[in-house]
C-alpha cells in the first residue's frame, strides 16, 4: 500500500498535494484498493467551488458507486479529462496520472486540518 510522505490526506481517502498555491486532489492507493476495477470517474467542471467535506463526484467500481469528497474549499482550476477515457488509471497510478481536479483553496489553514501520511497510515491500519 502506497502513502506518499509528501502529501496530506482526508478522513475520505482523498490526497492533497500543494503546488505554488493550488493544490492537485485524486484519491489514495488504499482507496482504489477497496472499489476495486474503476470503470467510470465523474468529475466537477472547471469553475466549479468545491465546499470542504461535501460530495464533488464519484467514481463506479464494479462493485459500487463512491462519493468523492472535497478535503478543502476552493475554485475548480483544472480537471483531469483523460479520466473520462481511461478511469482505469486510478487503480493504475492514483498519485501519478489519475489526479482528479487542481484546485485554488478558498481557506489555507484547511490544509492543516488534513492528516500527516503517518497519521493516515495509522487509520487504515486501525479499520
Amino acid at each position: 500500500m502506497s502513502v506518499p510522505k509528501d502529501l496530506r490526506y482526508s478522513e475520505e481517502h482523498e490526497w492533497v498535494k500543494e503546488e505554488g498555491g493550488k493544490v492537485r486532489i485524486g484519491i489514495t492507493d488504499f482507496a482504489q484498493s477497496e472499489l476495486g476495477d474503476i470503470v467510470f470517474v465523474e468529475l466537477p467542471e472547471v469553475g466549479d467551488e468545491l465546499e470542504a467535506d461535501e460530495p464533488f463526484g464519484s467514481v463506479e467500481s464494479v462493485k459500487t458507486v463512491s462519493e468523492l469528497y472535497a478535503p478543502l474549499s476552493g475554485k475548480v482550476v483544472e480537471v483531469n479529462e483523460e479520466l473520462e477515457d481511461s478511469p482505469e488509471f486510478v487503480n493504475e497510478s492514483p498519485y501519478d496520472k489519475a489526479w482528479m481536479v487542481i484546485v485554488e483553496p478558498g481557506d489555507s489553514s484547511e490544509m492543516d486540518e488534513l492528516m500527516s501520511s503517518d497519521q493516515y497510515e495509522e487509520m487504515i491500519n486501525e479499520d
